[in-house]
């Protein structure tokens, strides 16, 4: 049930973030907030969130 409550908020989370790409909003932030919700149960977005904190300068790694 855990997972798919993190599943369910790591996509509404990243659906809310590409939304206020265009509305008013912190989107990346709030896409970021998803991402790390979802990293622990999909492998590709864990692929994903390891090559950004790659990019990032002092990024704590997990």
């Amino acid at each position: 049930m855990a997972r798919a409550a993190r599943i369910s908020a790591g996509i509404g989370l990243l659906a809310a973030g590409a939304a206020m790409l265009v509305l008013p909003g912190p989107g990346l932030l709030t896409m970021a907030a998803g991402a790390t919700l979802l990293e622990r149960d999909v492998p590709l977005v864990r692929r994903w969130v390891e090559r950004v904190r790659g990019f990032l300068p002092g990024a704590a790694t997990a």
